[in-house]
Parts: structure tokens; C-alpha cells; sequence
């Protein structure tokens, strides 16, 4: 192995402890394509969107390394959005011989001796943009934009960077998520005109969730949604009840039994978070490290949720919150241990790099695609094949359209309207730094008028997985809610899939065993709520099904009538709604 100018290892071909799996000792074939493709054409900007999880510090770090050997540039600056993540990058710099400060100040003027670089935040570039223009005029200065979608933060931010870094003879942009949620430009990322004349990011390197899927260097994620009825007092003094995620209710009413699920004195979060410890015991079976998350909402909150874990684990969990001096070192200790469980204030939703997370618990009221890619990112990041991640959320359409869309690839779009549109998935935030860090005491949509959750209760929903949807309810502690919790934590995607089939299967024909026989004698009467139900079912199955194929809502129940006979859904008795059901499921296995 070779040495740089600072005398330590050059850069190997990736971290075989981090690497994925079958991979070692060479780049992954995403990395070493991406830097083939660098190389080959030397540019000065390059923008690589990689999954979270996927290794973009390795990638960049290697570029990094042959750019320092090649004496193409002799400076390096990475500007990440958090200090945290400064300090994480700087200690993967120094495992391949590559000296940056973590710790340089802007009152410092210069980095320390010894250190090649800095590492920054983009809120310090913003604040004294003639100083990092200065050091980069300086020197061949290679600059590292470290989830580059913070760059069009706000005016200031954007207008910052690119005086701070114009003069940089190299600028490597990275991101999990390209994406934002308005249409504030990035700088340093090309935008190009499509059929529609909008104008959209152009990456020269992509590389999304389903292809590192398929090549086993992300887990799968199942998506464990729970329900139940949540009942809360207005500020008019009205008593209101509703079932969590029920359909044809309206947005305010959604939005109050969501927060009504996520109090800690209800029995709604109790109730989840046992059920992921559940899950987390199933999963340290066979991974003994596996670790969880509790993504909180504020910090009232988070110590709320910590003292219930304790309860049902007998340990404490580690707790992050936002304004702790040691937080990072918090962090850092968790990811070394073998704790079961850490609580945080959304502070480790973004580039936190903890790869022994398995289980999660998405307790936030939040519902930002670009907040929600970032907190799943967490629990992705593969060490070898067959682990899996399971994520734990309420029963709400913004999140279940959002977990099933999770091979869904976005790019940024400048001409659009800032103003939520129909499907809500462009939802502006008032700061992308505060949505990674702050403590959120709750939306301003919420805080409007007094509000007091009264009582909770949770049930198990469905699993969502790959596009598809799986189960059919059940109690807290059922049968129905064991056959997904106990799941195996060491399968691949397709092993997933399979099993999941099989145990909707499994619960379909155990609901049929429990109909009474009564039924079969005398003129039948239908129950109207059983058949409610199947239609329902099959209406999540469909849109599902459609959103991941593209095809229509009715061209789909229309091709389920064709192969499945029967007349249409609103006619179709429960054989023929299960019968339908039975084929959707085998649609979605077979398309693995």
C-alpha cells in the first residue's frame, strides 16, 4: 500500500468492515463506475446521488485520494450539515491517510498544521463566505458538498457557497435525497429543460434505493404500520374520535389523531414501541449488535419515550437531544456498543452513520419526503447480506404514500409552485437545517388553538413492503401481529417477499377456519362490515399495485375481474373479494 504526503495509507479499496456484501477488498461496482465515469472525463463539478447508505464517503474520499497522489489539488474542504457529521467525515479521512480539521473555527483564519483541509458546516461557509474564498483561492482547492440539497437553503446560503467556492479547481457534490421541497436552486448542480419545460437537477451519477437493493448493499425495509382509535378535546371544548389513518376524514382531523397516536401519556406508543422491541429481540437472534432508533418529535418527548423503553426493557436507552454539548459523543458510543436502544430529537435523521441500527420507531409528526428518505436512511446501510430493517409508523396516507414509494427516484424541480400540491408531497419547509436538528415543539398547524390528547389505543394495521401491502390487522399481542414481528432478521429482499406472502396467506385461510359454521346453513346474510373490509383491502392493494406499475386504478380491478371472474367490486361477495386479494399478493412476488 502506498503513502500519501501526510505519511499514512493511501486509500484501500473500501472499508471491509463497511463494504457490501461479496464485495471486498475492491470498490463496489456503483463506486468504481461513478469514478471511472470521474476520471475519465476529470470535470470540474460532478453531482453523485447515491442512496442513503450506499457509501458516498467512500467514493468521495477515494476521488479525494487520487486527485492529493495526482497533485491535481492540494487543499480539500468538506462542508457537511451538521458538526457531527464534520467530525465523521474527518475520522474516515483519517483512516485513509487524509488529514482534515474538524475543528477549525472561522475566527481561526487557518486550519491547524498538519491538516490538509478543513470540515465545515454550511452555515459556517454561509457566515464569513470571503474567508473560505480566500483559503480556496489559496491553494488547488477540492471542495466536498456533503448532501448538496442544503446548499439551496435560503438565499443567503445558496449565494454564500458559490462565493466561497467559485475559485475551487474541483467541487464534488453529493446526496441521498436530490430532492427538496421547494424550488430554491442548488448551486454547483446543472438543471436541465424536460418535455414539460421544467427545469430539473441533472446528476452525472445515479445511483437509487432499488439498485443497491438488488445488489445487497441496502437492506430491505419493511414498514410496520399500526393503527387504532384516538380520541382528543378541541380548543371549542369538542370531544372528537377517530380511528388513525381512516380514510374520508379530513386533513385537521388526521393531523389531531396523529398527534393524539404520538402522546406519550396515551397507550397508543407504549403499545408500538413494545412491539419493535419485539421486533428487535427477533432481529438480535441472528444479528446479537442490532440496534433502535425512536425518531422523536421535541425533547418532552424523547425523555417520555426513553422512560417507557426502560420500562420494557429494564435498560436505559441513549438519548440525543439537540442542545446536549455531548451528543456526539453520545452518537459515537451507541454505534460502538451494543445498546438496544437510542431516542433522539430528529438530529440523527440525516448522515449519522450508526450501521448497527435495524429497528426503527417514526414517532414525528414530520412528513417531509425529504425528512422521511433521510430518517429511513438510518437503518439501510447493509454489513452483510440478509439483514433486514424494519421501521415502525402510524397508520397515516402521508407516511404509507411515502413508504410505499421508496424506489421512487426524484429529482429537484425548479418551476413548480412552492405551495403544497395535490398529492402533498411538496410541502415547503421553513429551514432544511431546523427539519435535521432542531427541537420541534409541533406544526404551526397544531399550535393554532389549545388541543388535548384524551386516550389511545393502538393496532397492528398491515407491513408494507416493496410496493405491496401485507396482513390483515389484529390486536396488540395477536397471532396476526406475531406472524410479522417474528419474522427472521437475516433474509434477502426476495426471501422477504415470500414470507410475507405466506403469512398473509396464512392469516387469510386462519380468518376463514374462525367463520362459524352456522354460515353454511340457511339463506346466508352477508356481513356488510367483513365486506367493507375486503373492499378496503383490496383498494390499498390496488393503489399500491398501481403505483408501482403505473397503471391505472381501474385497468387494474378490471384485469383482477378478467383473471378472477365476478362482477365488480361493489357486487362481489367475500370469496371473490379473497380471491382477488390471493392474486394481487402472487402480482407482487412475482414481479421480484
Amino acid at each position: 500500500m502506498t503513502e500519501t504526503l501526510f505519511g499514512g495509507p493511501t486509500l484501500p479499496p473500501a472499508y471491509p468492515e463497511r463494504a457490501a456484501w461479496g464485495t471486498a477488498p475492491k470498490l463496489r461496482a456503483w463506486q468504481q463506475q461513478a469514478l471511472d465515469l470521474y476520471l475519465a472525463n476529470s470535470p470540474r463539478d460532478f453531482l453523485a446521488v447515491a442512496t442513503p447508505g450506499a457509501g458516498k464517503t467512500t467514493f468521495a474520499l477515494r476521488i479525494a485520494s487520487t486527485l492529493i497522489d495526482s497533485g491535481a489539488v492540494n487543499r480539500v474542504t468538506i462542508v457537511a450539515p451538521t458538526d457531527h457529521l464534520k467530525r465523521q467525515w474527518a475520522d474516515a479521512a483519517a483512516k485513509v491517510g487524509i488529514a482534515i480539521d474538524p475543528n477549525f473555527k472561522n475566527s481561526d483564519g487557518q486550519h491547524g498544521r498538519g491538516f490538509i483541509g478543513v470540515a465545515v458546516t454550511y452555515a459556517q461557509v454561509a457566515s464569513k463566505p470571503m474567508l473560505h474564498r480566500a483559503k480556496t483561492e489559496a491553494a488547488r482547492t477540492l471542495v466536498i458538498l456533503d448532501e448538496i440539497h442544503h446548499g439551496g437553503e435560503a438565499l443567503s446560503w445558496g449565494d454564500g457557497l458559490r462565493e466561497a467556492f467559485d475559485p475551487a479547481v474541483r467541487r464534488l457534490s453529493l446526496t441521498g435525497t436530490p430532492f427538496r421541497s421547494d424550488t430554491s436552486p442548488i448551486p454547483f448542480v446543472e438543471y436541465a429543460e424536460d418535455r414539460d419545460g421544467i427545469r430539473r437537477s441533472k446528476a452525472d451519477y445515479t445511483y437509487g434505493y432499488g439498485n443497491a437493493l438488488r445488489d445487497h448493499v441496502v437492506r430491505p425495509v419493511m414498514f410496520m404500520a399500526y393503527s387504532g382509535q384516538m380520541r382528543w378535546r378541541t380548543s371549542a371544548g369538542e370531544e372528537m374520535a377517530a380511528s388513525l389513518g381512516e380514510a374520508a376524514v379530513t386533513k385537521d382531523i388526521t393531523s389531531h389523531a396523529w398527534r393524539t397516536a404520538l402522546n406519550p401519556a396515551g397507550e397508543w406508543i407504549p403499545a408500538v414501541l413494545a412491539g419493535a422491541d419485539k421486533r428487535l429481540s427477533e432481529v438480535r437472534r441472528t444479528v446479537p449488535d442490532a440496534g433502535g432508533l425512536v425518531i422523536a418529535t421535541d425533547h418532552e418527548d424523547a425523555r417520555a419515550y426513553a422512560g417507557q423503553l426502560k420500562k420494557i426493557t429494564g435498560e436505559s436507552p441513549t438519548v440525543i437531544l439537540s442542545d446536549d454539548a455531548k451528543a456526539s459523543s453520545k452518537i459515537e458510543e451507541f454505534s460502538a456498543g451494543d445498546k438496544r436502544w437510542m431516542v433522539a430529537v430528529r438530529m440523527v435523521s440525516e448522515g449519522v452513520d450508526v450501521p448497527r441500527l435495524s429497528v426503527g420507531v417514526y414517532a414525528t409528526s414530520t412528513s417531509t419526503p425529504l425528512f422521511f428518505a433521510q430518517a429511513v436512511g438510518r437503518f439501510v446501510r447493509a454489513r452483510k447480506r440478509g439483514e433486514t430493517a424494519s421501521v415502525f409508523l402510524p397508520s397515516v396516507p402521508q407516511l404509507m404514500a411515502l413508504a410505499n414509494s421508496m424506489e421512487m427516484e426524484r429529482d429537484h424541480a425548479l418551476d413548480r409552485p412552492e405551495k403544497e400540491d395535490g398529492d402533498g408531497l411538496f410541502n415547503p419547509e421553513d429551514s432544511l437545517m431546523e427539519e435535521a436538528n432542531r427541537e420541534d415543539k409541533a406544526s404551526d398547524s397544531l399550535t393554532k388553538g389549545k388541543f388535548e390528547a384524551l386516550d389511545s389505543q393502538a393496532s397492528f394495521d398491515r407491513v408494507l413492503f416493496d410496493g405491496g401491502e401485507f396482513g390483515t390487522g389484529g390486536e396488540v399481542g395477536s397471532d396476526d401481529e406475531m406472524d410479522f414481528l417474528g419474522i427472521p432478521g437475516l433474509l434477502d429482499a426476495e426471501q422477504v417477499g415470500t414470507l410475507l406472502r405466506q403469512r398473509q396467506h396464512e392469516q387469510l385461510n386462519r380468518k376463514n377456519r374462525k367463520a362459524p359454521a352456522a354460515e353454511s346453513q340457511a339463506p346466508a346474510v352477508p356481513d356488510h362490515r367483513m365486506l367493507m373490509d375486503l373492499r378496503n383491502e383490496l383498494a390499498k392493494n390496488v393503489a399500491a399495485w398501481a403505483a408501482r406499475t403505473g397503471t391505472p386504478h381501474g385497468v387494474v380491478h378490471t384485469k383482477l375481474r378478467t383473471v378472477c371472474g365476478g362482477p365488480p367490486v361493489a357486487q362481489a361477495n367475500e370469496e371473490q373479494l379473497q380471491s382477488r386479494l390471493r392474486k394481487l399478493q402472487d402480482w407482487f412476488i412475482g414481479r421480484k
